[in-house]
């Protein structure tokens, strides 16, 4: 099977990381946890529309990618909560001053001019794959999900040795929560079908250079079938 990234990088380049060692398969652990990273209105828009469209109401949006993704992260989630796997979210949690918005004003020209349909559920998480209650959503100001929030504790109160990570954007909040989760010491998956990009080439790159160095990044069905296998053993 093709890899997404196959098409965008040289033979040459390919094999300079062969040579330093990257891209080794890791191991993962018998307590995962499917950790949903941002899929939220404002990046989703409300409904299915082209992109340039959708930004004019979410300023973040990823148009009608977001949407051809969210029944596949669906589907893995139905699976992982039919499998007993722990579930976590993560969605915006600054508020929209100059304190709030910090460095993201830096960089982004529109940070402190959100559009009325984004204050009124930009942070919320769609209702396609909307939380259970006891399921945990963790709020944050940065990229990552780890970053200034409680997510660490919750996953170290459950004994989670291994971090699924799904949602977008997977050269954003996607990356910056993979390469935390390495960080702390966690086996880290990311499922490249269940994650998404606002552009094809930055999620594809992203995609190449997660699994080389930070994460196994794999599609949805070898992790359903990873749950499956858990289950059974268990």
């Amino acid at each position: 099977m093709e890899r997404p990234w196959e098409s965008l990088i040289p033979e040459h380049e390919k094999a300079v990381y062969r040579a330093a060692g990257y891209g080794k398969r890791g191991t993962w652990g018998e307590r995962p946890a499917l950790l949903i990273v941002d899929v939220n209105y404002n990046f989703t828009g409300d409904r299915p529309e082209p992109i340039l469209e959708s930004i004019k109401r979410f300023r973040n949006s990823c148009g009608e990618i977001a949407w051809e993704v969210i029944p596949k992260v669906a589907a893995l989630l139905e699976h992982a909560r039919a499998h007993g796997v722990p579930v976590f979210y993560s969605t915006q949690g600054y508020r929209l001053d100059p304190l709030g918005v910090g460095s993201w004003g830096q960089k982004n020209a529109r940070a402190m001019t959100p559009s009325v349909d984004a204050l009124r559920i930009g942070a919320e998480i769609v209702k396609e794959i909307a939380p259970l209650p006891d399921e945990v959503v963790v709020r944050k100001d940065k990229p990552s999900a780890f970053f200034g929030t409680a997510l660490v504790s919750h996953l170290n109160v459950r004994s989670i040795d291994t971090v699924i990570i799904a949602g977008t954007t997977t050269s954003g909040c996607v990356r910056a929560t993979a390469v935390d989760a390495f960080s702390y010491n966690y086996r880290v998956v990311v499922v490249e079908d269940c994650v998404f990009d606002r552009g094809a080439t930055p999620h594809r790159l992203n995609l190449f250079d997660l699994d080389s160095k930070y994460a196994d990044v794999v599609p949805a069905q070898e992790v359903m079938a990873y749950f499956e296998r858990l289950r059974t053993s268990s």
